[in-house]
């Protein structure tokens, strides 16, 4: 590909589509599928640089995936997207950006140079509004071969391609794992760097995706848009509607080959593995105790680290930690009874009290019996709580007067009693 006149448009000789300008040299995003250009100024315009397609030698290697560049300074410049460090700022809106280059064709958006007729809307080059226009007019002129699904732009069918080719190029360096789309690999990092950008304003609970916390907020709002038709019963969440269809049909597809339990989901599975292997990933920064899920650690932290209680009983003005607390409190005042019996009319408030009931009057379940004394129990965590008081471990600690408790119910108890000698001070 040829880099000629300052003033003229050049068309990437691969694809035929992505349209370039003079003194860049650009990794073309139609033809690699990446959502963004690769900059590289040239000291000369008439040089003659092969495009990417090519079977150019490449020695300079990314190491956080498999994508390697001719150049070194290209390398550079492709690192930049994995390190986040964006030295170049637009003074209109403060948006941050890896080259210059990137920033002046950003400055295109606020000068209106490329504008939509239809909509208004500014985009930063002519290519980008061409492709914007097919949103209107409906047009979708790129065409998958395998399938036959249309695309607006070619780089949505070379993302599409990896669907049927299994092509999967961006790989963890962490863990080897590897994804379809750079985006995917960018929200995997964020498992091994534990980063959670995203926080919500109410309860604090933060996340790696913005997605998540969209789907979070709903739990605040009390929008369940997604309605099970047989059982009426709503989620805020398209995933947990999906989960509980399972329920109604029993499909539990994904069997344990240690203890031939069954699970509906390929994630309860292997959270269930962890029972046999003891392995408990999860480490909490602030007393060192580890869990076998993500949700049990930020469980921990939240009752035994944390004092926010943002969730408040309209009934009497009680303060919870999490809105599963609030709405077991609740209970208390209504006096709902949502847990019923298969084999009578019992209703329970409680879903242990249904557990022990199903075990003494139907003879349904098993018990769980304390090896040490052999009393049984019909719920897990109270045998836990039981062999604890036998053992003598006591994991909650007290931060005033480092006391040691058996459960976090004996801790918060104890908690009171500094507050009270605070008071009489």
């Amino acid at each position: 590909m040829i880099i000629h006149n300052p003033s003229s448009h050049i068309f990437c000789d691969v694809c035929n589509t992505a349209e370039f300008t003079v003194n860049i040299l650009a990794c073309c995003a139609i033809c690699t599928g990446e959502s963004s250009f690769e900059f590289k100024t040239e000291p000369d315009s008439n040089d003659i640089t092969e495009h990417p397609h090519d079977d150019k030698p490449r020695p300079y290697l990314c190491t956080v995936f498999d994508k390697r560049s001719t150049q070194k300074v290209r390398l550079h410049v492709h690192q930049q997207t994995h390190s986040g460090e964006k030295l170049y700022s637009c003074t209109q809106c403060e948006k941050r950006f890896l080259t210059r280059q990137c920033l002046r064709l950003h400055m295109n958006v606020h000068s209106s140079k490329y504008k939509c007729t239809e909509c208004g809307k500014s985009f930063r080059s002519n290519h980008a509004l061409t492709v914007h226009r097919r949103s209107h007019s409906g047009e979708k002129p790129i065409e998958c071969s395998d399938c036959g699904k249309r695309f607006t732009q070619a780089g949505h069918l070379v993302v599409h391609s990896r669907i049927h080719s299994g092509e999967k190029p961006y790989k963890c360096h962490m863990c080897d794992k590897a994804f379809s789309y750079h985006g995917s690999l960018n929200s995997h990092m964020r498992v091994h760097t534990g980063e959670k950008l995203y926080k919500c304003y109410v309860c604090d609970k933060a996340f790696s995706e913005s997605q998540h916390l969209n789907n979070h907020m709903r739990v605040h709002t009390g929008d369940k848009r997604y309605k099970f038709l047989v059982c009426d019963k709503g989620f805020s969440e398209s995933g947990r509607l999906k989960s509980h269809t399972k329920v109604h049909t029993g499909h539990k597809p994904y069997k344990c080959l240690v203890c031939d339990k069954a699970f509906s989901e390929s994630g309860h599975l292997t959270s269930h593995m962890r029972v046999h292997t003891g392995e408990k990933p999860y480490k909490c920064s602030l007393c060192n105790k580890s869990f076998s899920t993500s949700s049990s650690l930020q469980s921990h932290k939240r009752h035994v680290h944390s004092n926010r209680r943002p969730y408040d009983c309209s009934y009497c003005g009680k303060l919870f930690k999490t809105d599963i607390e609030l709405k077991r409190h609740v209970r208390i005042h209504t006096g709902a009874k949502p847990y019923s019996c298969r084999h009578c009319s019992d209703h329970f408030t409680w879903l242990e009290q249904l557990k022990r009931h199903l075990l003494k009057s139907h003879n349904e379940g098993a018990w769980l019996t304390c090896y040490i004394c052999q009393k049984k129990f019909s719920d897990n965590g109270n045998l836990k709580t039981h062999v604890r008081r036998h053992e003598d471990v006591k994991p909650y600690v007290c931060s005033e007067c480092s006391n040691r408790f058996c459960t976090s119910y004996e801790l918060k108890w104890h908690v009171l009693s500094h507050s009270e000698l605070e008071m009489r001070r």
